[in-house]
């Protein structure tokens, strides 16, 4: 008989006050246009939990504030002050993942310490890495995530008051032989460290943004758009713009770039449209960042959209100036083609075409005067695509 998988919960510590913030919470300093706190929750809710607890010694406006807006979800916060608490509140039977105070991680970090089927501690051997924390014996340090299971709340509630809990918890985990999970290179390049201070969190943001983007598979998305949006939203965040701003740019600005290849000025208009494709590339960002996978999509789906109208108004405008169907056919046929290819189930090679790349193909050819050549260009970068696609498929059947 297989045993029922375990629920998962989490477990944040959110006690330090931030060095060079006095009174305030490490937890409550913006991180991701969100708080840290937010951004450590959205973490947890990645990779399925279904309770949050966070572990504080005091709570402050700012603190309380982001607790109400993490709990707005379906996923159920709570505060406990104690192992005591803890162990009352937690799932019975459940997995808990507990999180560091001050820590800074990624997707990956957590996916792969939520798939370890028994206790387990992320570890590091560099004593002076910024994700070291604490001492676990001579070669390693705890790296800031611990899996545990509820028995070891119970264990530490039983102990005299005067204990700190984030450190105890880590000694009975250590000590009940819990496996230890090392700290991949790329893991610490990609962001994962402790943080005490705003000043560092926002060196953290930059390292958490390069690695979201060096997720994206395809050129356009890798070394145009996502490279750009790196660079717009920490001036985004700096500024506390809201995170709907980049998504209506970037509908006004479509309207505008459609407007302006209808009118005749094509390869302008296809410029602009690289200008909306980027407003909607950030808007992406921001939401991954945030945990906001599926509103992600969405926004993908409206670049694919832009570039359909784009290509349906090119070809317009060159049936009209030049008096026959072919213009109208390319585009058809491009937009076909890209369309299938998008929908055929197989990992994405870093060459292939995708609504962004087909508008960076597009935009030179109409920028000189040969929007038609352009269409040709997409309808044949289309097909390319579509034929390795399939490819793929056979391989893999």
């Amino acid at each position: 008989m297989v045993a029922p998988e375990r629920a998962l919960c989490g477990l944040i510590f959110a006690v330090e006050e931030a060095q060079d913030r006095p009174g305030t919470l490490v937890a409550s300093l913006p991180f991701g246009g969100m708080t840290l706190l937010e951004y450590q929750i959205r973490l947890l809710a990645g990779i399925g939990a279904e309770q949050v607890l966070v572990a504080v010694g005091k709570v402050t406006p700012q603190f309380l504030g982001a607790i109400e807006r993490a709990g707005r979800g379906r996923l159920k916060v709570d505060i406990v002050r104690s192992a005591e608490e803890a162990a009352e509140k937690v799932l019975r039977d459940a997995d808990v993942l507990v999180l560091a105070d001050g820590l800074v991680t990624i997707d990956p970090v957590m996916e792969r310490m939520a798939a370890e089927p028994h206790a387990a501690l992320l570890v590091t051997d560099d004593s002076e890495s910024p994700a070291a924390i604490e001492r676990l014996d001579m070669r390693h340090c705890w790296a800031g995530i611990a899996r545990i299971e509820t028995r070891h709340l119970a264990h530490i509630a039983a102990m005299p008051e005067d204990y700190d809990f984030q450190s105890a918890l880590l000694r009975v985990a250590a000590q009940s032989g819990a496996l230890q999970v090392p700290l991949a290179p790329g893991w610490a390049r990609a962001g994962h460290a402790v943080e005490r201070s705003g000043e560092g969190l926002a060196a953290r943001n930059d390292a958490v943004l390069v690695a979201l983007s060096d997720r994206r598979t395809l050129w356009a998305d890798r070394w145009v758009f996502s490279r750009a949006a790196r660079l717009v939203l920490p001036q985004m965040m700096a500024r506390n713009i809201p995170d709907w701003a980049p998504l209506a740019l970037g509908g006004v600005v479509s309207v505008a770039a459609l407007l302006t290849v209808l009118a005749g000025w094509e390869g302008i208009g296809a410029l602009v449209a690289l200008l909306a494709t980027l407003a909607f590339a950030t808007a992406a960002s921001h939401a991954a960042l945030r945990g906001e996978e599926p509103r992600a999509r969405q926004i993908e789906v409206a670049i694919l959209g832009l570039f359909v109208l784009l290509l349906a108004a090119g070809g317009w405008r060159e049936f009209r100036a030049i008096g026959n169907a072919t213009p109208l056919l390319l585009a058809a046929g491009g937009v076909g083609l890209q369309l299938l290819a998008e929908r055929v189930p197989v990992p994405r090679r870093r060459w292939w075409a995708n609504a962004a790349a087909q508008m960076l193909v597009f935009t030179p050819f109409a920028l000189v005067g040969h929007a038609t050549l352009g269409l040709a260009a997409v309808t044949v970068y289309a097909f390319a695509t579509l034929t390795g696609a399939i490819e793929s498929l056979r391989g893999k059947s």
